[in-house]
């Protein structure tokens, strides 16, 4: 018998973050199935640097200032999405080796969104305050989403 996750229940003051890590999820798939198609590693950097630059880079930014300081720098799981958010910028940011590069940033984001979702995101939401969750209601603005057409190497 197949174990199914119940939907997680996201509080509505963080569910844009939720809506942001949908794109990074999407951002794995589609560097899978441009390694399933043998699209160059090039091309796929090329993508990448895009969203990291106007996707990823501001919405870890936003998580740092408006999310983590709830449980603060020296909670545990805090340190870990913290240690994991510089690690992905150095794999983004990586100029070398791009074939083990990119398929550590698809394991390794993959991995981080699912952390934050499953587990970091449930702790803060038991444990922020009404009023911290509607300051980030009231602070953070959702980055709209808008895909970079130039080469849509998935396809």
């Amino acid at each position: 018998m197949e174990s199914k996750m119940k939907p997680l229940k996201r509080h509505e003051s963080i569910k844009s973050f939720s809506r942001e890590h949908h794109q990074g999820l999407l951002l794995c798939w589609k560097i899978r199935k441009g390694i399933k198609n043998g699209v160059s590693v090039e091309r796929i950097k090329k993508y990448n640097d895009w969203f990291f630059e106007n996707h990823l880079k501001p919405h870890f930014a936003d998580e740092e200032k408006y999310i983590f300081p709830i449980l603060g720098d020296e909670d545990e799981m805090i340190k870990k999405a913290l240690t994991e958010h510089r690690r992905l910028i150095r794999l983004f940011t990586e100029e070398n080796d791009l074939d083990k590069t990119i398929n550590h940033i698809e394991e390794e984001l993959d991995r981080h969104i699912r952390f934050e979702e499953r587990e970091l995101f449930m702790v803060i939401q038991e444990k922020a305050t009404p009023s911290e969750m509607q300051k980030i209601a009231e602070l953070h603005d959702e980055l709209k989403f808008v895909e970079n057409n130039d080469d849509k190497y998935w396809d």
